[in-house]
């Protein structure tokens, strides 16, 4: 006799299956009958706990934003320069996504479906990276400490960087980087986005 799950346990077990089809094939190239009949339950079941497949679909992102990495610990556990609180972040959320690259698949989706709540959670992921880049580019230039350089296009160029490099590692296994560790990639990267913006440790005034 199957035993029958609790709320919970049956709320996870969708979560966790949703969350790998999303992955797979994205918002539209899911249903919620496929997802029903991968659980062996009826859609019923499913709508019992999400109340659409938009709710479900932004139930399993908010699951990976619950994992989400912090950063307040990065910022504070060495030295507090620009480019070494840049690196320490970068590398706590190269390593988490390295740890579940199912992110990286939905988000892939998620922008070329233009899902709005894909949208939202992307930019707020994102965030942390981009408010910081443009801050403290605003702040090292009064002193010369980078070059003439706008901090939106700045902050954009480190986001493709960064996908580019856990897309080849971590989606596609690309046979050109397998012998470079994540980490020792994430650290040339963040080296080659300095140089870009003209990063100098001391003031030029």
């Amino acid at each position: 006799m199957t035993r029958r799950m609790k709320g919970p346990e049956r709320r996870a077990s969708i979560l966790a299956v949703a969350k790998v089809l999303f992955a797979d094939r994205g918002f539209h190239g899911v249903s919620v009958d496929e997802i029903a009949r991968r659980l062996g339950v009826s859609p019923a079941v499913l709508y019992r706990h999400f109340d659409s497949k938009e709710a479900l679909y932004g139930a399993a992102l908010d699951e990976i934003a619950g994992r989400r990495e912090s950063y307040v610990e990065a910022a504070l556990c060495g030295p507090e320069d620009f480019a070494s609180v840049l690196l320490r972040m970068t590398r706590v959320f190269a390593a988490s996504v390295a740890r579940d690259p199912d992110y990286l698949r939905m988000e892939l989706h998620g922008m070329l479906e233009d899902a709005a709540v894909a949208q939202r959670f992307f930019d707020s992921r994102w965030k942390s990276f981009t408010d910081f880049i443009e801050i403290s580019l605003a702040e090292l230039a009064p002193g010369n400490q980078v070059g003439r350089v706008d901090g939106r296009t700045a902050s954009l160029m480190f986001q493709g960087m960064v996908r580019e490099a856990l897309y080849a590692k971590c989606i596609l296994d690309a046979p050109r980087y397998r012998d470079i560790a994540l980490d020792d990639l994430i650290e040339q990267l963040i080296g080659l986005f300095l140089n870009a913006v003209g990063y100098s440790t001391e003031s030029r005034q």
